[in-house]
């Protein structure tokens, strides 16, 4: 059977949702999912072939255009559900490793992700401000966190500039050599067990980070795309980074 959906205009609104919340909604869905085509996709599907699937279960011409692109781009996959009434784009905070095209709500493969016990670690640093963890589902089973004194940037310009500036280097060094080794500290135990890597906080300070601790390079394959939006690391900010890290981004469509 196909679903026809006729053209209209639609509005697109973007949350995320927990996964406590996201496992309620795919309840819910799966209750209501009258008319409802699902389409599942791995990381790296081509934009191409996700088009080509799509027209084996639904009418294109009413999709948005950039659903396809939207999908494809996703470095843990995506999965959509459409229909009628309920039109939903789900971003999986982990890859999702299979190709599944249904005429039906099919939530399986998401839910079968989301009830996953994944060994994890977590890494989540702003400049001055440091928290590791290791966690298996959201448990989590080891900690460290901390702070170091690193100047803000400054800003005037002269010979005092450049003798703050190569201060405040040196400061950021021996910060991230702190970091570095409390994260072999707590990483260590189970090296060969993580599954992935997560990091969090600013982008700037976790790329000068990565290229001074050479003890997480043997991660990189590991290691995650995307960023954890975690303001301070600390105690509070790494169990925030636990429920981040599970949390899947959602694009829903309303006429």
């Amino acid at each position: 059977m196909e679903f026809i959906i006729k053209e209209r205009m639609l509005s697109a609104r973007r949350y995320t949702l927990t996964r406590p919340r996201l496992l309620r909604f795919l309840d819910e869905l799966k209750a209501n999912s009258i008319e409802v085509a699902s389409l599942c996709v791995p990381p790296k599907s081509s934009k191409t072939n996700i088009q080509g699937l799509m027209e084996t279960i639904m009418e294109t011409n009413g999709l948005p255009e950039d659903i396809a692109k939207s999908m494809a781009d996703s470095p843990t996959g995506a999965i959509l559900f459409w229909g009628p009434r309920h039109r939903y784009l789900v971003t999986p905070p982990f890859p999702i490793n299979e190709e599944r095209v249904s005429n039906t709500c099919e939530i399986e493969p998401l839910r079968s992700l989301l009830h996953g016990e994944f060994l994890i670690g977590l890494v989540l640093i702003r400049m001055g401000a440091y928290a590791i963890g290791v966690i298996k589902g959201e448990q989590l089973l080891t900690s460290g966190f901390g702070t170091g004194l690193v100047h803000a940037r400054h800003r005037q310009g002269g010979s005092s500039s450049h003798r703050f500036e190569r201060h405040r280097e040196k400061q950021a060094e021996t910060f991230f050599t702190r970091v570095c080794a409390n994260a072999r500290e707590q990483f260590e135990p189970f090296a060969r067990r993580l599954e992935y890597i997560l990091y969090g906080g600013t982008r700037e300070t976790l790329l000068d980070f990565r290229k001074q601790c050479r003890f997480l390079h043997q991660f990189d394959s590991r290691t995650l795309e995307r960023l954890l939006d975690i303001r301070k690391p600390g105690r509070l900010g790494l169990h925030e980074g636990v429920q981040e890290a599970w949390s899947s981004r959602v694009i829903q469509w309303n006429e």
